[in-house]
């Protein structure tokens, strides 16, 4: 009973916010560390470079808790990916700060995708698929092989973009005056391409009964 009244809440707090909001929740602080970099830049290196990137090193930590509170007020829950990353955000970014050396803050993302990338492919090994624990509620009707399949994929996923972040941080970093543009990235090159793998998905989540509604009867076996 308890279960059926927390799922009702669930969709009544959805309906209430507009659906950007959990977007905005996970990119917001990425878009602020991006523009806070870009306005605070210097023309030139040195102190005034270090000074830009303890300044929106500190922008972006702010944003990050400023998004957990907005999650829990407005959706009324904290994801626990967002709880990992507000965490490695803060951590990572006060080594950036401590430092004064941006690497810290740009070896974050690799670390979010290779713990998550793990535990996915881990938790499929060992057969019980993690992303059914985090996302069931948002994919009503999905069966067993449906959540394997999705599990693995995204396992795959992280461990790519981890990959693909550390060959762009060694591209574009603080050393170069190429800091922005990697900042840049995580909009234009990381969103746009989990949004796609995201979508190339729908085929086969339909296909394993995404949408369709359980009776009773059947969630009792």
């Amino acid at each position: 009973m308890t279960d059926k009244t927390d799922r009702a809440t669930d969709k009544t707090t959805a309906k209430r916010n507009p659906a950007w909001l959990p977007m905005a929740i996970d990119y917001g602080p990425v878009l602020v560390f991006f523009l806070a970099y870009r306005l605070s830049r210097p023309a030139s290196g040195g102190i005034a470079d270090i000074m830009a990137v303890t300044q929106s090193t500190m922008a972006f930590m702010g944003a990050t808790l400023i998004a957990l509170i907005v999650s829990k007020w407005r959706l009324g829950r904290i994801a626990p990916m967002l709880w990992l990353s507000s965490v490695l955000v803060c951590g990572f970014g006060a080594l950036t700060i401590f430092f004064h050396d941006a690497t810290w803050v740009q070896i974050k993302p690799t670390v979010i995708y290779l713990l998550c990338g793990g535990a996915l492919l881990i938790g499929n090994w060992r057969r019980k698929p993690l992303l059914k624990i985090l996302l069931g509620d948002a994919f009503t009707g999905l069966d067993e092989i449906g959540w394997v399949i999705l599990s693995r994929n995204w396992g795959w996923f992280f461990l790519f973009l981890a990959a693909l972040n550390e060959g762009l941080r060694h591209i574009y970093n603080q050393a170069n005056h190429n800091f922005d543009t990697w900042i840049a990235m995580k909009l234009y090159v990381f969103m746009p391409l989990s949004f796609l793998f995201t979508f190339a998905h729908m085929p086969m989540l339909l296909k394993h009964g995404l949408g369709q509604e359980k009776d009773e009867g059947d969630e009792g076996k």
